[in-house]
């Protein structure tokens, strides 16, 4: 009896597990490519060949680009997701040399950016866009503009376009990038640690400082002295004169933005500033923030619907 009912627990148990597979395996099988590709990186490819890496969440007629700043990533907008895929389809790019993208660029200019951001928003289909860009990322997003100028409505920027106009001298310049060359990892902590506000969430803080400082050295140095180069040349106002349509600035109260001087080289501009938000707003104040960024896209609509 002993046997039998050894055999007979044992049957169970293997019905059991069989059960459970085969009920896996069921819900495996209808969950719709659509949703698994919406939660899984996707690859492009940009001008020059790079890979270039990109998640879509949501859907919606209006798309949102959300495009990194220098050393970061598509993580860096993970607080955004939840709330602006439930109205919109939200595209996260990695930029060529960042996050999950190919490095095979000897440059990494601000132009051959653009031509990433434009290979993922005609992959994806979207021909109504806003583009979101941080830091770099609005200078990124304006190169970008520049490629698609049928499909992309507006620009804003996040923590960026404090002045347009702002004369880096070369010496600015070097004193900035010296100690990056001379200790990567080290330097980039140094530059980094001056855009926290004192009162930063210590976490998120330690992370970013550890991240960034982690990127790697040629592709940081290359995009920093490419970016850096429009704003000694004058190039970087230069720019925006070239692009006709709404731009704003949702940024942190770390440092003040010459609005008329913005203003002089922009069809239109408008700034929201985040109280006690500092330039990774995005990641340590994702409240409000998203609060402030709402109030841009509404606003950019808002222009769009009166032309």
């Amino acid at each position: 009896m002993k046997k039998t009912a050894i055999r007979i627990d044992s049957w169970h148990g293997i019905r059991f597990s069989s059960i459970v597979f085969l009920t896996i395996t069921f819900l495996l099988s209808h969950v719709s490519i659509a949703q698994v590709q919406t939660n899984w990186p996707q690859t492009t490819t940009s001008a020059d060949g790079t890979t270039i890496s990109y998640e879509i969440y949501g859907e919606g007629d209006l798309s949102l680009v959300f495009v990194h700043g220098w050393s970061c990533d598509s993580r860096y907008w993970q607080k955004q997701v939840p709330t602006f895929s439930k109205k919109y389809k939200v595209v996260l790019v990695d930029l060529a040399g960042h996050g999950h993208s190919g490095t095979i660029r000897e440059t990494y200019s601000m132009e051959a950016f653009g031509e990433d951001v434009r290979a993922v928003v005609e992959k994806t289909g979207s021909n109504n866009v806003i583009l979101i860009g941080h830091s770099m990322g609005g200078t990124v997003i304006a190169q970008a503009a520049l490629l698609l100028p049928q499909k992309v409505k507006g620009l804003i920027a996040v923590d960026d376009y404090h002045n347009i106009e702002y004369p880096l001298s070369q010496e600015e310049f070097d004193a900035m990038v010296t100690p990056l060359r001379n200790d990567f990892q080290s330097g980039a902590r140094q530059f980094v640690q001056q855009m926290f506000h004192p009162n930063a969430d210590t976490i998120s803080r330690e992370w970013i400082l550890a991240d960034m400082s982690a990127a790697p050295p040629h592709v940081a140095l290359s995009a920093m002295e490419e970016l850096m180069s429009h704003s000694i040349d004058g190039s970087a106002a230069e720019l925006f004169e070239e692009i006709p349509i709404p731009i704003m600035a949702v940024n942190g109260d770390l440092w003040p933005i010459d609005v008329e001087a913005n203003r002089r080289h922009m069809e239109s501009f408008e700034a929201i500033v985040v109280e006690g938000g500092d330039h990774f707003l995005m990641v340590n104040r994702s409240t409000p923030f998203n609060a402030a960024l709402t109030k841009a896209i509404n606003a950019i609509k808002k222009k769009r619907a009166e032309k």
